[in-house]
C-alpha cells in the first residue's frame, strides 16, 4: 500500500531509513543526532514494495563502505517468506538450499562458513559443528531490515570474511504508538504425498508504547507447518583405479575412450561408482519463532532494551530407498569408460541389492537473551553496553519414542550381476539380474541385512559483552566528525557426542531371517511418478519398481526373532540401541577484542569526501577436550560390512590448547562526485575462523571401515583463521527516487587457507582380514572351482574353511597385515586470491506502479578445484557467478512481484562419503528458480495474498570430478500459499 511517494530531501530519506529499520548502528545514531537539529523536516513513510526498495537504496547510498540492505515492506511483511531467499536478491549473494528452502548464504563466492550472521549486532551461534547460521529456522515476520556489510568495519564483530549480515528486529520506541499485524495462510506443497495437503502458517506482531513513550513492548510470534516429499537419486562416491587395478577382461567386454600414449597404453585413471541408490523422503517440518522486546526510556537520552528470541524447528523424516551396492573396484565383468575415464556403463558381480527404510527426527532449538543500555551523555558523548547469552541445540535422533535416527536394510545378495548405465538420460540407471532368472526380486526372497541407529546431540553457545563509546567533535575545527572505540569479550563453545548402535538384526542376508518378514509386509510400487522431472525417470527407469515396508514393523519383527535366536549358545537380545558414547568433543574459544574507529568529512576541491578509518585487534584462546573409545579390532561381520570393535570401559581423554591474534586495519573513502553519483574506495582486513569442528583435537577412526574406506580424522586446535586483505571500488548513480545503477570491483587475497591433508597410518594391534593369508586362500579355493571371487563368495568360503567365530563373524589374526588408514587432518596452507565484478540496476517507472531490478556477480580466482589432479587441494567452496531479477507492479491496492534467482555451478565441498581417499570433489550444477507473490488491499488494514515458490519446478543436481560422475539429483516440486493479513498502525 502506498501512502505517499514524496520525499522532501535526502535528509528526509535518511530519516525514513532510521524510522523503518530501528538500526542500532553508528550510522543510524549519527542520523538521529542530525535529525534532532532539523525540526522543520517533513517525514513521510512509504510502504509496500516501492517503500522497501527506496529505504534499502537509501541505506546503501548513505553508508560508508559497500553496504546493501533489505527493508520490510510493512509491519509483519518481509519481501520473502524466508530470510535467505530475501538475501539472494542482494548483489553478490546466493543461497544454498535445504528441504527446498533457502538455508545458508554465499557472498561473493565465499560460502556459509565465511560469513557472519548477527542479530541486532550480536554474533549468533552456528548449527552443529559449524559457525554457519541456518536462516530457514528464523521467521521473517518480526524482522524489520537486513544489512549486508561487504567491506570491513572495525566496530563489527569479526568473522565475516565474505560479509557480515545483521538481522534487525522491530523495536517499539522506534515506531511509537500501538501497531500490530496478524497473518494466516495455508501452504500447499505439490510434492506432498503422506502429510496434510494444506498446512498452516500463522504470524502476529504487536508493538505499543506507554507512559509518554517512556516504555515500549514488541512481541512477535509465528508458527509454520509444512509437509512435503523429496525424491532423489544418489551415489555416495566414486572410486579411482589405475590401469594396473583394472580387471583383465575379454576386449569385447570393454569400451575405453581414453586417449593412448605413444606406446598404445591408455592414459589417465578409471573411475567407478560405489553404489547407485534411489529414495523418497516424506518430511514433516514445524517451525516456531517468538521474540519479546522491552524498552525503557526514563529520560530522553537513555534507552534500556531487554529482548528474548527463541526458535524451534522440528523436522521428521520417513525414508524408503532402494539400489545397488558395488565392490570397491572389484568383480567388474564389463565396462565402458568415456574419454576422461569415467564409467558410464559397468557390469558388476557380487554384493547386493537392497530396500531401505529410515525414520528419525531432528530438532533445532535456539535461544538468545540480551540487554542493551544506550546513553547519550550529552551532544559530544554516547556510550552503550550490550550483553547477550545465546545458544543453539541440535539433536539428530530427537524422536520421542525411540530417541534415535534409525535405518533398516532388507534385500538380497542372491544375484547374478548388477548393471550401472549412464549413457542416456539425466539420472543413471541401476538394474539387477537375480538368480531367480528375472529382473525383479519377489517379497519371499527378501532377507534381513541389518539395522542401525544413531543419536548425535550437540550445542553451540555464545556469551558476549561489549562496551562502545563515541565522541562527537564539536570543539576542534578540524575535519574529524567522531571517534568511536570499544572493547568486547566473547566466549563461544561447541560440544556434542555421537552414539551408534552397531549393526543389529543380522548382518549379512541370513536366509533364516526371511521367514520373519511375511510377503504382506511389502508393498510393490511403480516408478511412474518418481523423478519424473528428469529424463530417464518415471517409467523410463531400468527397474521400474520398488518395495516399501513399515519401519517400525520391521524393527519389531527383527527384535522378536532375535530375542529367541540362539547363536553360539548365547541368547542375542539387542535391547539397547546404544552400548555407549562412541566419541564426545567440546571446543571453547575465548576472544578479547578492542577497536578504534574515526569518521572524517572534508572537501577535496569541489567534491565532498567522507573517510572512515579504524583498527581492530583480537586475541583468541582455544581449548579442546575429546573423549573417545579405544579401538580393539575390526571384524568382518558380513560380506559387505566391516565393523570396529572397542575396548570396554577404557575411553581416552585428550585436552589441547591453541592461541592466535589478529590486527585488522580498515578504511572507507567515499566521494560525492555529484549530487547523484557516489564513488567509493575501501581497503581492509577481515577474517573467518576455522569451523569449530576442525578445532577439536584427537583422532577418530571409521566405525564401519569397508575396503577402500579405511578412513579417520584428526583435528587441529592451532588452526589459524582465514585472513583476507580486501579491496573494493564502486561507482553508484542515483538518478531518481528509488532508482539507481551501480558497478563495483572487489579483490580478496586470503591467507591461511585450510587444506585437509591425508596421510597413511598403521596402528599397532589393528590387523586387516583383507588380503591376509586366510583371505588369499579363500580366493584360491574359489578360483580353483572356476568361480568369480566376489566379496560374498570370499566371505562364505572363509566361513566354510572354519575361520568364523561363534556368531558367524571373521575376526583378524596376528598373521594378518595391519590396516592402512587414510587419516585426514586440517592445516593452514598458502595464500589465494578471488576477484570479481558486481553490477546492479533498480528502476521505478515514475508513478506507473511498475518497477524492475536486476543484478549480477561475476567471480574468479586461483581457488578452484583442479579436477585433473589427484593431489590434495585447498579450493574455495561456494565460488560461483550469480544473478537476480525482479519485476513488480504496485498500484491501486494491487501488488504483483515476479522474481528469478540464478546461481552457476559451484563446488559444494571436498570429499565424498564413499569416495576414494584422494578426497574427490562434490559440485552442484547451476540452479534457477522463479517465484511470484500477489497482494491485494481490500482496505487500509486488510490484505489478501498469494505466493508461489519454485514455479518452474527446478531440480537440484550434483556431480564429482566431471558431470558424468553423477552424485545426486533431487526433486521437490512447486509450493503455493494463500493467506490474509490484517495490519493496524
Amino acid at each position: 500500500m502506498k501512502n505517499s511517494i514524496f520525499a522532501k530531501s535526502r535528509l528526509a530519506a535518511a530519516i525514513s531509513v532510521v524510522i523503518a529499520t530501528g538500526s542500532a548502528s553508528l550510522q543510524a545514531q549519527e542520523n538521529i543526532n542530525t535529525n534532532a537539529a532539523e525540526p522543520g523536516i517533513e517525514v513521510i513513510q512509504i510502504s509496500g514494495i516501492r517503500g522497501s526498495l527506496i529505504r534499502s537504496m537509501d541505506v546503501k547510498r548513505e553508508a560508508y563502505g559497500v553496504v546493501d540492505a533489505i527493508s520490510a515492506e510493512e509491519m509483519g511483511k518481509f519481501p520473502d517468506t524466508n530470510l535467505a531467499e530475501s538475501l539472494q536478491r542482494i548483489t553478490g549473494v546466493s543461497v544454498s538450499r535445504a528441504n527446498g528452502e533457502g538455508s545458508q548464504i554465499t557472498v561473493r563466492g565465499f560460502g556459509p562458513d565465511f560469513n557472519l550472521v548477527t542479530l541486532n549486532g550480536r554474533q549468533m551461534p552456528g548449527t552443529g559443528y559449524t559457525r554457519s547460521y541456518n536462516l530457514e529456522n528464523l521467521a521473517s515476520e518480526g524482522v524489520s531490515a537486513l544489512e549486508v556489510y561487504k567491506t570491513a568495519r572495525a566496530e563489527n564483530p569479526s568473522g565475516g570474511l565474505g560479509a557480515t549480515v545483521n538481522i534487525i528486529t522491530a523495536k517499539p520506541l522506534s515506531s511509537p504508538g500501538q501497531r500490530y499485524s496478524f497473518s494466516a495462510k495455508g501452504i500447499y506443497d505439490s510434492s506432498n504425498e503422506k502429510g496434510d495437503d494444506i498446512t498452516p502458517e500463522l504470524a502476529a506482531i504487536y508493538s505499543n508504547t506507554f507512559a509518554d513513550e517512556k516504555f515500549g513492548i514488541a512481541i512477535s510470534l509465528s508458527h509454520q507447518q509444512r509437509d512435503f516429499q523429496r525424491q532423489y537419486a544418489n551415489i555416495q562416491g566414486w572410486q579411482v583405479q589405475t590401469n594396473a587395478q583394472l580387471p583383465n577382461l575379454d576386449p569385447s567386454r570393454v569400451v575405453d575412450a581414453r586417449p593412448t600414449d605413444a606406446d598404445g597404453n591408455k592414459m589417465g585413471y578409471a573411475f567407478f561408482p560405489k553404489d547407485m541408490n534411489y529414495g523418497i523422503d516424506d518430511v514433516q517440518r514445524e517451525r516456531s519463532n517468538g521474540q519479546v522486546t522491552l524498552q525503557f526510556a526514563p529520560v530522553n537520552n537513555f534507552v534500556a532494551t531487554l529482548d528474548y528470541t527463541a526458535s524451534q524447528a522440528i523436522t521428521g523424516v520417513e525414508t524408503i530407498g532402494w539400489g545397488i551396492w558395488n565392490e570397491f573396484g572389484g568383480n567388474i565383468n564389463a565396462y565402458e569408460l568415456d574419454e576422461r575415464g569415467t564409467a558410464i556403463f559397468a557390469d558388476i558381480g557380487g554384493n547386493d541389492g537392497s530396500f531401505t527404510a529410515s525414520k528419525g527426527t531432528t530438532e533445532v532449538k535456539a535461544r538468545s537473551i540480551g540487554l542493551n543500555l544506550d546513553w547519550t551523555i550529552n551532544e559530544d558523548f554516547h556510550v552503550s553496553l550490550d550483553y547477550h547469552d545465546s545458544n543453539n541445540k541440535t539433536d539428530n535422533g530427537a524422536d520421542k519414542g525411540s530417541g534415535n535416527f534409525g535405518q533398516v536394510i532388507l534385500g538380497s545378495d542372491k544375484l547374478t550381476t548388477k548393471i550401472y548405465d549412464y549413457r542416456t538420460g539425466e539420472i543413471p540407471q541401476a538394474s539387477i539380474l537375480w538368480r531367480n532368472g528375472t529382473n525383479e526380486l519377489a517379497p519371499g526372497e527378501i532377507d534381513s541385512n541389518f539395522s542401525q541407529f544413531t543419536h548425535s546431540p550437540g550445542e553451540s553457545a555464545i556469551k558476549q559483552l561489549q562496551l562502545d563509546g563515541t565522541w562527537y567533535n564539536s570543539v576542534f575545527k578540524i575535519p574529524l566528525v567522531s571517534i568511536s572505540s570499544g572493547v568486547a569479550h566473547t566466549k563461544q563453545t561447541m560440544g556434542g557426542y555421537e552414539a551408534w548402535s552397531g549393526l543389529r538384526g543380522g548382518p549379512g542376508f541370513n536366509p533364516s531371517f526371511t521367514a520373519i518378514f511375511p510377503d504382506s509386509m511389502f508393498v510393490r510400487h511403480s516408478t511412474a511418478n518418481f523423478l519424473d522431472q528428469f529424463s530417464g525417470g518415471g517409467l523410463s527407469m531400468a527397474s521400474p519398481y520398488y518395495y516399501t515396508y513399515d519401519f517400525d514393523e520391521a524393527v519389531a519383527r527383527q527384535r522378536a526373532f532375535l530375542t529367541e535366536a540362539v547363536m553360539g549358545g548365547d541368547v542375542y537380545v539387542p535391547d539397547a540401541y546404544f552400548d555407549g558414547i562412541d566419541s564426545e568433543s567440546s571446543v571453547e574459544e575465548k576472544t578479547t577484542s578492542i577497536y578504534l574507529q574515526s569518521d572524517w568529512q572534508f572537501d577535496v576541491g569541489r567534491f565532498p569526501v567522507r573517510l572512515n578509518a579504524g583498527l581492530r585487534y583480537e586475541e583468541t584462546d582455544v581449548t579442546s577436550n575429546v573423549r573417545q573409545r579405544v579401538e580393539r579390532q575390526v571384524n568382518w561381520d558380513s560380506a559387505s560390512e566391516w565393523i570396529m570393535q572397542y575396548e570396554q570401559g577404557q575411553d581416552t581423554f585428550l585436552g589441547q590448547t591453541g592461541k592466535h591474534d589478529v590486527l585488522l586495519p580498515m578504511f572507507d573513502f567515499r566521494v560525492d562526485v555529484t549530487d547523484d553519483i557516489v564513488a567509493r574506495f575501501s581497503w581492509g582486513k577481515t577474517i573467518s575462523r576455522a569451523p569449530l569442528g576442525l578445532l577439536a583435537g584427537g583422532r577418530s577412526l571409521s566405525g564401519s571401515p569397508k575396503p577402500g574406506s579405511r578412513t579417520g580424522s584428526q583435528g587441529n586446535t592451532n588452526l589459524l583463521p582465514f585472513e583476507s586483505t580486501n579491496l573494493d571500488l564502486s561507482l553508484e548513480y542515483y538518478y531518481a527516487e528509488g532508482s539507481y545503477a551501480a558497478v563495483g570491483y572487489f579483490k580478496k587475497d586470503v591467507d591461511n587457507f585450510i587444506q585437509t591433508t591425508i596421510t597413511e597410518l598403521t596402528i599397532d594391534g589393528l590387523h586387516d582380514v583383507l588380503n591376509g593369508p586366510r583371505y588369499l586362500q579363500a580366493i584360491a579355493d574359489i578360483e580353483a572351482r572356476g568361480e568369480q571371487a566376489t566379496s560374498t563368495a570370499i566371505f562364505e568360503q572363509m566361513l566354510a574353511n572354519g575361520h568364523g567365530n561363534a556368531e558367524g563373524k571373521i575376526e583378524p589374526s596376528a598373521n594378518d597385515p595391519l590396516i592402512v588408514w587414510n587419516i585426514s587432518q586440517p592445516a593452514n596452507t598458502d595464500k589465494k586470491s578471488v576477484d570479481g565484478f558486481e553490477i546492479a540496476v533498480q528502476h521505478l517507472l515514475g508513478d506507473s506502479g511498475f518497477g524492475i531490478g536486476a543484478n549480477a556477480t561475476f567471480v574468479d580466482g586461483d581457488v578452484k578445484f583442479n579436477t585433473e589432479s589427484l593431489d590434495q587441494q585447498a579450493p574455495l567452496t561456494g565460488l560461483s557467478d550469480s544473478a537476480n531479477f525482479q519485476l513488480f507492479y504496485e498500484n491501486h491496492g494491487l501488488s504483483v512481484k515476479v522474481t528469478y534467482a540464478w546461481r552457476d555451478k559451484y563446488l559444494i565441498g571436498v570429499g565424498q562419503a564413499q569416495g576414494s581417499s584422494d578426497a574427490p570433489p562434490q559440485f552442484a550444477k547451476s540452479f534457477g528458480q522463479w517465484d511470484m507473490s500477489i497482494n491485494y488491499n481490500i482496505n487500509d488494514n486488510l490484505t489478501v495474498f498469494f505466493e508461489g515458490i519454485n514455479l518452474n519446478n527446478e531440480t537440484e543436481r550434483g556431480y564429482g570430478r566431471y558431470e558424468e560422475q553423477f552424485l545426486f539429483a533431487r526433486q521437490y516440486g512447486p509450493r503455493y500459499a494463500v493467506g490474509v493479513r490484517y495490519t493496524f498502525k
